[in-house]
């Protein structure tokens, strides 16, 4: 049976780096959420798995078993067509191809197909949070996943078209061994009480992409200044970043502000949940 499956934009509000394991995965504690901006997939069962990308961000993603979604699927085990609607920019921090094969494996799970335990960890510390695609709090190098009540968040993500090498910002982390979160997250009468308390914690790769892409601090910087903002970060990695707004009306008025400045940076307002 065939099966259409949307895979939302990944968002960090938080990424605590908070060690590194003797074979080298790294510790972290992130509060994440998701966008209703993201890619979209078919899936065609068939004799054998091909995968084809089309979308304004297909350019330089592999239609091969280099594509986590070729993975996803051959992982479990499943052979078909799958199409994929690039919408998002990959390399970006938002978790674009981690959510690709998360949806990937919701959809086959949906349709009775038993999928490993440990596939999807085995495929990114992404996607066992992407596979949960709601609020959700991170722990550990992906493997713990707790589900969280957020108020609903309004959103920009903005991208300045540059490509952060994941390895080498975690090279380049000053400390690994960082504090994590408090171990109670309040909760929340309203998006300026969270955003308020987001303020207090920490992205620890944001620096460090900055380094590798200077541009990040000028996307950081101009949706800072925007009206209204309450909040202003990196998403994950980079180079994606976000500020958080306390209306739908705000949010979209930055975009299109920033855009207007920007027009070759990706901008798009959001709702996370």
């Amino acid at each position: 049976m065939a099966a259409e499956v949307f895979a939302p934009a990944k968002i960090n509000l938080t990424l605590h780096v908070t060690g590194r394991r003797a074979d080298g995965y790294h510790l972290l504690d992130s509060l994440v959420v998701f966008a209703d901006t993201g890619d979209r997939l078919r899936l065609d069962p068939g004799p054998e798995l091909a995968l084809e990308v089309s979308g304004l961000f297909a350019d330089g993603v592999p239609a091969d078993q280099r594509n986590l979604v070729w993975q996803a699927a051959a992982g479990a085990g499943w052979t078909g067509r799958i199409s994929l609607d690039k919408q998002l920019p990959h390399g970006a921090g938002i978790g674009g191809g981690s959510s690709d094969a998360a949806a990937v494996l919701r959809a086959l799970a949906g349709q009775g197909t038993g999928i490993p335990e440990d596939l999807p960890l085995s495929l990114g510390a992404d996607v066992p949070v992407c596979m949960a695609a709601r609020a959700s709090r991170m722990q550990g190098i992906g493997e713990q996943v707790t589900r969280v009540a957020l108020p609903e968040l309004h959103a920009l993500l903005v991208n300045p078209g540059v490509h952060v090498p994941t390895g080498a910002v975690f090279s380049a982390l000053a400390s690994r061994d960082n504090p994590p979160k408090p171990s109670d997250i309040p909760s929340f009468t309203s998006a300026e009480d969270c955003a308020a308390w987001l303020g207090e914690q920490r992205n620890d790769l944001e620096a460090p992409a900055i380094t590798a892409a200077p541009d990040i601090e000028r996307v950081l910087s101009d949706l800072r200044s925007s009206r209204q903002a309450l909040l202003a970060r990196m998403s994950g990695s980079g180079a994606t970043c976000f500020a958080l707004y306390p209306t739908k009306k705000a949010a979209h008025m930055a975009a299109y502000e920033i855009g207007a400045e920007h027009p070759d940076w990706w901008c798009s307002a959001v709702t996370l949940t």
